[in-house]
């Protein structure tokens, strides 16, 4: 008889099972401050353009994807009235992604909302847990070095 074979570990599975709860439960926190239109790339996306204008070219290298992706999450923002595209007064080629007043808006829902998250996390796990999950992540990271490095502006808890 053959001994049993223990079933591997399905790390990236769970990690993907954790991110998508992170997502959900934004999304659902968003709808009800009245954002019920949540999509993945906003949270990113606004970070970027809460510091004032950017060009696609430079969203789409902020985000990590190629220029064309950049303005189709340009578009979904728009089309939800939270930026407007507007060509640049320098240089006419240049097409620029600016916060409206509503993205402003949701732009602080949304950091709120972020807040109250890892606030809450926080509160379930003992320091050296989210310690050793901050490791565990950096771990998953450091095989890609654009990420990593993002990562790296990411102070560890304390």
């Amino acid at each position: 008889m053959a001994p049993a074979s223990t079933p591997p570990y399905l790390f990236g599975d769970l990690l993907a099972l954790a991110r998508l709860s992170w997502v959900r439960q934004m999304a659902a926190r968003l709808d009800q401050l009245g954002y019920p239109d949540y999509r993945r790339s906003d949270a990113a996306a606004l970070r970027l353009l809460r510091r004032g204008p950017v060009p696609v070219g430079r969203l789409g290298a902020g985000l990590g994807v190629t220029r064309q992706a950049a303005r189709k999450i340009a578009d979904g923002l728009e089309q939800r009235h939270y930026v407007r595209t507007e060509r640049d007064a320098r240089d006419s080629r240049v097409l620029n992604v600016v916060l409206t007043t509503a993205g402003t808006a949701y732009a602080q829902a949304m950091t709120e909302v972020i807040q109250t998250l890892n606030r809450e996390f926080r509160q379930r796990v003992d320091p050296a847990q989210l310690a050793a999950a901050d490791t565990v992540l950096r771990a998953v990271l450091a095989g890609d070095s654009a990420l990593r490095d993002a990562a790296a502006a990411i102070r560890p808890p304390q």
